[in-house]
């Protein structure tokens, strides 16, 4: 795609669109889903609401939209050094409570939209893992490790598990490792 001149049309919608992706963030990490208004979006981003709605046709997109442009984890390589970019992205949210993620997380949660919105994300993440394991069973796979480090999140940053919660961060790492290293490892014959 190329990237519009400065002053046209083009380059006034990117502008605006990226203005209406800003301000919605913001308001889904401080309000949620659920009290977030396309009405307040669009004030805080100084635009019409109409104009919201033009670009993205409804809240669910926009969400959907605020979760793509958020920055994700990648994972690629062999099994051993994705399941060792999984464990490092893991460690980094352990150690720093991600208020970004844990609020999209929050109205995953609590919001059948949001979690509809947020499931392209979380199913490009799991694709990524799946390309990395030998298996027959990946994509099972994948969504186990999925599920396992979004369970590791919600119970030490939302739920604030006692023993998870105040767990050394290196050490819910090192009792994970195993279990994503046999998770992303080439199947075995039986």
């Amino acid at each position: 795609m190329a990237t519009p001149l400065p002053g046209s049309r083009a380059e006034q919608r990117r502008r605006t669109e990226a203005r209406i992706l800003d301000a919605a963030s913001q308001l889904f990490l401080t309000a949620g889903y659920e009290r977030t208004t396309i009405r307040a979006v669009a004030a805080a981003a100084d635009v019409d609401a109409g104009l919201v709605m033009h670009y993205f046709v409804s809240k669910q997109e926009l969400f959907r939209q605020v979760i793509e442009a958020a920055p994700a984890p990648e994972v690629k390589g062999t099994p051993g050094q994705a399941a060792e970019q999984i464990l490092a992205s893991l460690a980094d949210r352990l150690a720093s409570e991600p208020a970004a993620s844990l609020a999209l997380l929050r109205s995953m949660l609590t919001s059948p939209e949001a979690a509809i919105a947020a499931s392209t994300a979380i199913a490009r993440y799991e694709a990524q893992i799946t390309e990395a394991i030998p298996a027959d069973d990946a994509s099972l796979r994948a969504a186990i490790i999925s599920a396992i480090t979004l369970g590791i999140m919600v119970s030490r940053h939302l739920i604030k598990s006692d023993e998870l919660a105040t767990a050394d961060p290196a050490q819910v790492i090192s009792l994970m490792r195993p279990c994503i290293l046999s998770l992303t490892a080439p199947a075995s014959p039986h």
